[in-house]
């Protein structure tokens, strides 16, 4: 292989889309893998895949976040995200979905999955972690880490561990910005730290270092560090190099997390940060808006000295071997097994495990259960569901539901003049999972109730009234008064489905809280 293949194998590149320009324009960059995001029409996007890995010069390691609820593939079985896993409490649980996920993805052409998300979210306000992550109880967190990662690799799909070397500490997001883990060393060993060297002694395949800092580390080391001791991990040897692979002794592959993020390219030029990421220790440079431009600024780093020849095949070696354990010589360019997708009873399983995760926070004035002979008139005041990669405000299908069940449904819209205490039931239904790039996730008054009147109105005195959370845990701290809430996590509709039945007191709630949805308020429990 000669240098300029070898640099290119240091890349896996973004794929949006279906369709033979989409194969052109990945087999010509020739990289490392593609992380595939897929739409919705699964026999395109099968297609799409069998084509890319077909005509790859070396077989692809192909790598996509699978996450669970909305991060799902649209030809695989519907499955809860992380923290619905933590809610339901149950390693065995969150080792089976992982199964149904990777033998999914491995029967689709994936082979790489970046999880688990193991941050801690000690910061309520946190956006990015939320219901990405496991909770906050590091133990939970481990518990289920471990069970997934082994789960995940004894079914052909390298597990990631992320976002190095710890996220949740900072209610900022690292898609805007570079965020920091203000620990000690000592509080970080026992949290982060531990975390880490349970997945590292787990076997994990990969880690991915993300653009957070950690200055206790690094001013333990340069106490005048200054500035650079707020420099992303990403690119940061000290970090990497000596942190991660020294005394963690991880000997896998470190993968960037996505260099177009703000949290990589506000620290400076790209000209000189995308070298460091090779230079500092990361093995993959993880996405590239401008691929032809980023190959030739690795290619005159090589040249100038800042990335050494032996950097580049250390990383090379690294890839390919993580393309070996997975066994892509033998299979890399197999098509797709279509029948071992979305089978029956994989949905039967993974409904069950649903089933388990909706939790009530809280029902101060015995509100449940529900039922359309007492509450029949429902006024309901929706988001929607808001993801990043979705859309803004796609319909639920939970008002539909209710109207099955014999309620008369009313959706709130902006500019209706209507009058709460005209309903037998108010109902706040948010579908708001975690949003990247979305800064903060909040119970936006003014925006659910069409203006500054309706915001400060509180008719839950008189009208019964409830929020229900399909995503974000912690509205109690913009509503601690709110008397009854119900946080079930994920905004598939076997989700909306378990949660119903719940409510209507069908089914028990069985969830326990991974989080504190009380976000520490004095008020909000009562």
């Amino acid at each position: 292989m000669d240098r300029a293949a070898k640099v290119r194998q240091l890349f896996v590149h973004l794929c949006f889309g279906t369709g033979a320009e989409v194969v052109d324009r990945i087999t010509a960059l020739a990289p490392a893998g593609i992380t595939k995001f897929f739409g919705p029409d699964a026999t395109a996007e099968l297609d799409t895949l069998d084509a890319l890995r077909a005509a790859a010069p070396i077989p692809y390691l192909v790598s996509a976040d699978l996450e669970g609820s909305r991060m799902s593939p649209s030809f695989g079985t519907e499955v809860p995200n992380p923290l619905a896993l933590a809610a339901v409490d149950d390693a065995q649980a969150s080792a089976t979905i992982a199964r149904i996920m990777a033998e999914e993805a491995r029967a689709a052409g994936i082979n790489w999955s970046f999880t688990p998300v193991i941050d801690i979210n000690a910061l309520f306000r946190s956006p990015i972690v939320a219901t990405r992550g496991l909770g906050s109880d590091p133990d939970r967190i481990r518990a289920h880490a471990l069970a997934h990662i082994a789960a995940l690799q004894a079914h052909g799909v390298a597990a990631t561990v992320k976002h190095w070397p710890g996220e949740g500490h900072d209610d900022r997001d690292q898609h805007l910005l570079t965020t920091i883990n203000p620990l000690s060393i000592d509080d970080w060993n026992a949290t982060h730290g531990a975390l880490y060297r349970a997945a590292i002694e787990t076997g994990v395949m990969a880690v991915m270092s993300a653009h957070i800092a950690f200055p206790a580390y690094v001013l333990a080391h340069d106490p005048d560090a200054g500035l650079e001791a707020c420099r992303p991990a990403s690119v940061s040897a000290l970090l990497n190099r000596v942190l991660l692979r020294g005394e963690l002794g991880f000997n896998g592959v470190i993968v960037s997390d996505a260099t177009p993020m703000a949290g990589f390219g506000a620290w400076a030029h790209r000209d000189e940060m995308l070298p460091e990421v090779v230079a500092s220790g990361c093995d993959v440079i993880l996405f590239s808006d401008e691929p032809e431009a980023d190959i030739a600024r690795i290619e005159a780093a090589l040249h100038d000295g800042r990335i050494t020849p032996e950097r580049l095949d250390e990383a090379l070696i690294r890839v390919l071997g993580l393309k070996a354990w997975l066994g892509l010589h033998r299979d890399g360019r197999a098509p797709a097994d279509r029948g071992r997708l979305a089978r029956p009873e994989d949905a039967a399983t993974a409904q069950a495990i649903t089933a388990r995760a909706p939790t009530l926070v809280k029902d101060v004035r015995g509100l449940l259960p529900l039922s359309p002979d007492r509450h029949r008139r429902v006024l309901v005041y929706t988001t929607g569901i808001v993801t990043p990669l979705h859309g803004d405000g796609m319909p639920m299908a939970f008002p539909d539901m209710l109207r099955a069940e014999g309620f008369e449904v009313t959706i709130h819209r902006p500019g209706d003049q209507l009058d709460q205490r005209d309903f037998d039931l108010v109902l706040f239904v948010m579908g708001e999972e975690t949003l990247l790039t979305r800064g903060r996730i909040f119970l936006d008054w003014n925006r659910l109730t069409g203006g500054m009147h309706g915001a400060m109105q509180r008719h839950w005195h008189q009208v019964p009234t409830a929020l229900i959370s399909f995503g974000y845990p912690y509205y109690l701290y913009d509503a601690p008064r709110m008397p009854c809430v119900v946080n079930a996590y994920a905004t598939m509709d076997t989700m909306q489905r378990a949660t119903l039945d719940c409510l209507l007191g069908r089914a028990p709630f069985r969830g326990t809280n991974p989080v504190d949805p009380f976000c520490g308020l004095p008020d909000a429990r009562y």
